[in-house]
């Protein structure tokens, strides 16, 4: 029987969204895939710590995110 093999593109003929969305570190612009840590400062307020692997450089950034209300 004979094998049948698909090959297919590694590139993505749409990026992720998420993709687009990724921070970049202000001093060498590399992009950083995942925050190092996350806290709740509230219920609506997300703060992530940054740090660049290629440089050291870190920064916190701070995020509202809005309920979705019950029905």
């Amino acid at each position: 029987m004979p094998a049948v093999a698909e090959i297919l593109s590694a590139a993505a003929l749409r990026p992720d969204p998420r993709g687009k969305e990724l921070p970049t570190c202000p001093v060498c612009a590399d992009s950083m895939v995942a925050a190092e840590a996350s806290a709740y400062i509230s219920d609506s307020v997300i703060s992530y710590l940054w740090s660049c692997d290629t440089c050291g450089y870190g920064y916190v950034t701070r995020h509202s995110i809005k309920r979705m209300g019950s029905n």
